[in-house]
């Protein structure tokens, strides 16, 4: 099975530690409909052999794509792709969007699960991230939501400058509050290049502190673990049977095509990315140019990415499939770089698979790091 991820590079406003690819100029909104649907029917063959379970709509702010190009892009999926009878199709929303109309159509398109950048009920917070919504709209959406949607995920933000515990908990119950099946959350973190980056060196800001957000990601785990959500990424809680099944194709090694600019491809050897320019992404495409790089993957690369996608979840690294997949000269180097994390209670083998402890789960792509290799063929 393998995945669709489309990049709709366009949103209202930049909020503050946002790094990824998009744009706050609508100018080119219907051209880059036109050739999104175009890249799908031009990199067809690449997939022609693949069964699609998931479509995702992610970015920059997929909402602000009214329901008819939503329909647009989706058809272009099923004209020239074979998709599972019941995939699991996403879409990245900010509350704003989600009006009552805007909910309604989107319930009676393919959409069938919403992921809601609500990141705090508390204006406060969401003042300093420059979020395009307010509290009562992130209140309001999900309630909203539930009436039409039972798939729903929302994304909250923890460690952020000025947030106690206290409001951290409380904003945990908040979203518990609401029944929602799905919660992906993140710690804070300072890009360069960003606008929180530029007000924390101004000290604008406070800097973001590292104890404090690990202490927010405890409190999580312990709250959302005794609300019945399994922890089965790093960064992602679902009750049973809402898993995302996108992003979980990523973390198990699947395959994906990625359709925007920006959009990262992988299919099992190689990884692709095309050009993060909307306007030369759109003229590539209308000339029949695909404007992607590319590198093929060293069994180094794929080893060193298979540990670190493992270890951040609860199916961990299977030590087999580092002996068949790799030979015994990686099984020999994990087992060894292993050994001392096992003994400090960061690590530890269970049903011949390797995974993350409670203990070492904050500090997993650490730990993944002290297990990279550079040189072993």
């Amino acid at each position: 099975m393998s995945g669709i991820y489309i990049h709709i590079p366009f949103c209202k406003q930049a909020c503050h530690y946002c790094d990824f690819h998009f744009s706050t100029n609508m100018g080119k909104k219907e051209a880059m409909v036109l050739v999104l649907i175009k890249e799908l029917e031009f990199r067809k063959e690449e997939f022609k052999d693949e069964v699609v379970q998931t479509i995702y709509f992610g970015g920059g702010t997929p909402s602000v794509l009214n329901t008819a190009e939503i329909d647009q892009i989706i058809g272009a999926v099923y004209s020239n792709y074979t998709v599972v009878a019941e995939p699991e199709i996403t879409l990245e929303a900010n509350p704003d969007d989600l009006s009552k109309e805007k909910t309604m159509e989107l319930a009676n398109s393919p959409i069938n699960r919403l992921s809601i950048g609500i990141q705090s009920f508390y204006g406060e917070d969401l003042k300093m991230m420059n979020r395009a919504h307010n509290a009562q709209e992130a209140a309001e959406c999900i309630s909203l939501a539930k009436v039409y949607f039972d798939n729903i995920s929302i994304d909250l933000i923890y460690g952020i400058p000025g947030m106690t515990n206290e409001r951290w908990i409380s904003n945990i119950e908040k979203a518990l509050d609401y029944g929602v099946p799905h919660i992906s959350s993140y710690a804070l973190t300072v890009e360069p290049k960003t606008a929180l980056k530029a007000f924390i060196d101004k000290g604008l800001i406070p800097p973001v502190d590292d104890e404090l957000a690990e202490a927010h990601f405890h409190i999580l785990v312990q709250k959302l673990e005794e609300a019945g959500f399994v922890n089965y990424e790093i960064s992602n809680f679902g009750k049973p049977g809402y898993f995302s099944r996108n992003n979980t194709a990523y973390w198990q090694g699947k395959k994906y095509l990625g359709i925007g600019p920006s959009a990262h491809s992988y299919d099992g050897i190689r990884r692709g990315w095309n050009i993060n320019n909307n306007a030369k992404y759109i003229k590539a495409i209308a000339q029949n140019e695909l404007p992607m790089e590319t590198e093929v993957l060293s069994k180094t690369d794929r080893y060193n990415e298979y540990v670190m996608t493992g270890l951040r979840t609860i199916w961990g690294v299977s030590l087999e499939r580092i002996k068949t997949e790799f030979g015994q000269k990686f099984y020999a180097y994990l087992a060894q770089q292993a050994h001392k994390k096992i003994v400090d209670g960061l690590l530890y083998v269970e049903k011949d698979h390797l995974l993350v402890s409670k203990k070492g789960k904050f500090l997993s792509d650490g730990i993944a790091a002290d297990l990279f290799l550079v040189n072993l063929s």
